[in-house]
């Protein structure tokens, strides 16, 4: 747990510096904000009201304690996650906030949030199906026909990836030129959808937001594996756009934004999901002694 929690300082800063960009909820008592279809609508900011961060461990897990206010979500929920590295990583988040408090920098506790409330109301089995739904549309799987030098470039860098994900679970994917993409074999989506099975309802929440992102099933396991790094997996993602810049430039700061925007939601959406697996049985913590 401790290797974890000396990873987030590590972490921690490369998170909060970039605005996870999508759905964001307000964290904060009071008024409960109108849900959307699949989340929360974003809160303004806001002065910072506490002085001090700790976390304390509940009958139902780790909570986060804003001065002598415990934090509650969006739905009026007592703000509780089940592992002490994944408390410490939230309650990074909000006592890194400075005079006011940035909603949008805060991407764990937005993960938490959503994990905790439920807003959509989904299951285990909707989660998976959100997830396995992208492998029809797999960004490596689908490739160009020209130019050339873009079709060998795709094939240096996304071949190694599925040769990789074939061999690790034992299955099948391809790759296809075909607008109708690559023919998937019904075993191969009984084999992933028995894999993501194995993960508890918080890190699935933390997989289908990565898997969003990507646009790629294959490149979040290969995250989930540590077998690709955050940049790897989104330079990955992006190989056709990161072609066309090198050909034709880019637009000033737009594309490098765009580009850490992303890595901050991956890399967010990948310490949520491992984070979620961690436990301890320490009693209470404080980030300012």
């Amino acid at each position: 747990m401790w290797r974890s929690c000396l990873q987030l300082w590590d972490w921690g800063p490369r998170l909060l510096k970039w605005p996870l960009g999508g759905p964001i909820c307000s964290v904060v008592p009071g008024p409960i904000p109108q849900l959307r279809a699949r989340a929360y609508a974003p809160p303004k900011e806001r002065k910072r009201f506490y002085q001090n961060v700790s976390i304390t461990q509940g009958e139902g897990g780790f909570e986060i304690n804003l001065d002598h206010r415990k934090l509650k979500t969006p739905q009026a929920k007592l703000f509780t996650v089940p592992s002490e590295a994944l408390a410490t990583a939230v309650a990074m988040e909000w006592d890194s906030q400075q005079d006011t408090i940035k909603f949008y920098t805060m991407h764990l506790t937005t993960l938490c949030n959503t994990s905790l409330d439920n807003p959509t109301q989904r299951n285990k089995d909707q989660l998976i199906q959100a997830a396995m739904k992208f492998l029809d549309t797999d960004t490596i799987c689908y490739r160009v026909e020209e130019p050339e030098t873009l079709v060998e470039l795709q094939k240096n860098e996304w071949d190694p990836i599925i040769e990789w994900a074939e061999k690790r679970y034992g299955m099948e994917i391809g790759a296809s030129t075909s607008i109708m993409g690559p023919s998937i074999p019904a075993k191969t989506y009984e084999t992933l959808a028995s894999h993501l099975a194995s993960y508890n309802m918080w890190a699935l929440q933390g997989i289908e937001f990565v898997v969003a992102q990507l646009k790629s099933l294959v490149l979040t396991l290969g995250l989930m594996d540590l077998r690709l790094t955050v940049e790897q997996a989104v330079l990955l993602s992006r190989l056709e756009e990161e072609y066309q810049v090198q050909k034709w430039g880019n637009i000033e700061w737009a594309h490098d934004y765009e580009l850490q925007e992303l890595q901050a939601r991956a890399a967010a959406g990948t310490l949520f999901v491992h984070l979620c697996s961690e436990s301890t049985t320490v009693k209470h913590k404080l980030l300012r002694e």
